[in-house]
């Protein structure tokens, strides 16, 4: 019987290890995500898309098209459509026609908006430190250097 070495599991124990490590990951941000989607819902109606693309456009002052929110978040430019639509029809986005590009437009926070936004963002803080209230000072620092080593490595590929 051949086997593919290509598809036959590693016997690498390093190997193993990453994988472990990969699920790991996956389960804490899961869990991590399912009670901000939680509270969000339950304390301000709200939901986690939603707060994502509030986030992005109070980093843009002046404003980003669609295809920048979706290009940021990492998702399609209907799944945003439908986002900014609602955020519109709520009165905390305004889209504006960008001049010589009659088919796009800038979408950016209005005042009420920036202050629906800053409330969330304020709360959101709060649930991210309770939630990861289990970790020290030397987690934290510990957990971020590792991280940012591995998006490094990630992104040098």
């Amino acid at each position: 019987m051949n086997i593919n070495p290509a598809t036959e599991g590693s016997e690498d124990p390093l190997s193993k290890e990453r994988l472990r490590l990969w699920l790991k990951l996956l389960k804490a941000s899961k869990l991590v995500e399912e009670e901000l989607r939680r509270r969000l819902r339950a304390q301000h109606a709200s939901t986690l898309p939603r707060f994502d693309v509030m986030s992005a456009l109070s980093r843009a002052p002046e404003g980003l098209k669609m295809s920048e929110i979706s290009k940021l978040l990492r998702v399609s430019n209907g799944n945003i459509t439908g986002i900014v639509d609602k955020l519109t029809e709520d009165g905390f986005a305004l889209r504006v026609s960008v001049p010589g590009d009659r088919r796009a437009h800038q979408v950016c926070l209005t005042e009420r908006g920036k202050a629906a936004f800053a409330e969330l963002a304020t709360a959101h803080e709060s649930w991210i430190d309770d939630i990861l209230g289990g970790l020290d000072l030397d987690d934290v620092e510990g957990m971020i250097r590792r991280l940012d080593h591995l998006t490094t490595s990630l992104e040098d590929k």
